[in-house]
């Protein structure tokens, strides 16, 4: 964005899928289609279901979904007269018009993607999709390619990545992700660009990317961040920026080892908190965070730790749980003008900018700033004293709460980066997912909440 500038941790690796195939078992029947009339004489009976979470409405659409009225009234499932597994029904109902191409109109086939992604979001359905795979992701993939209408390629992408985090399939990779790079690159719909990155970014992280194939992807990633978006035929679009922003930051926290990533990385994020736009400034931030975050590991058992010579604190210090922490490398060596340009933001005052992009600044690089300057002090960290005993409240204030038992702290950046991840792909159905969806969990620690 040239022009829009001038304007202006642990590793939290996981266990390699490639560990976790497994087979592939044989197609069910067809859905009985009465199941579309029963829904569809309850459209509008209720509000769509709520999964509440700290600081979300739980909504399950966002602004390029559609009227799912049908659909939400299954979810709920609290009709007398409904069987509780209408939802199955109606989601094999959809499958069958997703693959019936011969008889479906775009509008036709743009509404049963839609549905079918609105149910993947809601419940936890891999039993249901798995053995029709094979007939569900060669439509979906058609659908992506053809580019009849921007709404039918958008809602494809959608319903793939949400396909992709379902069946946590180490094989779904090597399908989809040429096509995805080729629609990054090519599409004549911005929506489709932006879409097909953050469905790009969970084919490699969800669905067995090998560590050499998800470098490639943030190297593909990174080429588009510093270009302004140039190199997928989108230049100055900070919306397309900031997805490969975010998908960068999602696939470096799967590294476990940043250090030879970080050189030619950093300078990008830095020359993007020159932006214009607030959210690619957020974004380029964030990742710098995660960097600076990724500098420090825990300090092994047969290390010994050094005696600090020079009498530094930034060599050595310790995580929240107490847990020693050592610096491995330099992140950046202009740290002072970084800091600077973090301090500027987080107490931005120009009236060119309206009090919500201002607020989001001030939030965002308060944290980004402490996290650059103390790299194992994560997000929402506060040295604000506890009256009781004295000490500052620290890291932790920044929670999900999943269930009334359970909830994620995010006091990582790695954890946050995630937890955007599943949220853009799950959107409201990230607590019934992280319940259930092994996928999902396996991705974010849970800890025992508090009443």
């Amino acid at each position: 964005m040239k022009d829009l500038r001038r304007q202006a941790l642990e590793s939290g690796k996981t266990v390699s899928r490639k560990a976790r195939s497994r087979n592939v078992s044989a197609p069910s029947s067809k859905a009985n289609s009465v199941v579309n009339s029963a829904a569809n004489s309850r459209a509008n009976s209720r509000n769509p279901s709520r999964h509440g979470s700290d600081d979300e409405d739980g909504a399950l659409s966002d602004g390029t979904a559609w009227s799912t009225n049908s659909i939400d009234d299954i979810l709920n499932g609290e009709d007398i007269d409904l069987p509780p597994d209408t939802w199955k029904s109606e989601l094999n109902t959809r499958i069958e018009q997703i693959i019936d191409r011969k008889r479906s109109s775009t509008e036709g086939r743009a509404d049963s993607l839609n549905a079918y992604a609105h149910i993947l979001m809601a419940r936890y359905a891999r039993d249901d999709i798995e053995n029709r795979i094979d007939e569900i992701l060669p439509s979906m993939l058609r659908s992506i390619k053809a580019e009849t209408s921007e709404r039918e390629t958008v809602v494809a992408l959608k319903a793939l990545a949400v396909t992709i985090l379902t069946l946590d399939s180490d094989d779904i990779y090597d399908s989809v992700h040429e096509l995805l790079k080729r629609t990054i690159s090519d599409s004549e719909f911005t929506h489709a660009k932006i879409n097909a990155i953050h469905t790009l970014g969970a084919a490699a992280f969800f669905g067995g990317a090998s560590e050499e194939e998800t470098a490639d992807i943030m190297s593909f990633l990174l080429e588009i961040i510093e270009s302004d978006g140039l190199s997928a035929g989108a230049h100055d679009n900070g919306d397309v920026v900031v997805a490969a922003l975010e998908e960068w930051g999602l696939l470096a926290t799967e590294i476990e080892d940043m250090e030879d990533a970080t050189d030619s990385a950093i300078e990008a994020f830095v020359e993007q908190l020159q932006s214009s736009e607030t959210s690619v400034q957020i974004a380029a931030g964030q990742n710098i965070a995660l960097l600076y975050e990724k500098s420090y590991t825990p300090l092994e058992d047969d290390e010994e730790a050094s005696d600090n010579d020079n009498g530094s604190e930034d060599e050595e210090t310790h995580s929240a749980s107490g847990q020693k922490m050592v610096k491995r490398y330099t992140v950046y060596r202009r740290q002072d003008q970084l800091m600077r340009q973090l301090e500027e933001l987080a107490n931005i005052s120009t009236r060119k900018i309206s009090k919500k992009d201002k607020k989001n600044l001030h939030s965002s690089f308060t944290d980004i700033r402490n996290s650059v300057e103390k790299p194992t002090r994560g997000p929402k960290y506060s040295t604000a004293l506890d009256g009781e005993t004295g000490r500052t409240y620290g890291a932790g204030r920044m929670k999900v709460r999943i269930s009334r038992s359970v909830e994620v702290k995010i006091d990582k950046w790695w954890k946050l980066q995630r937890l955007n991840a599943l949220r853009r792909v799950l959107q409201g159905g990230f607590a019934v997912q992280y319940d259930e969806n092994g996928a999902v969990n396996r991705c974010l620690p849970f800890t025992m909440a508090r009443d």
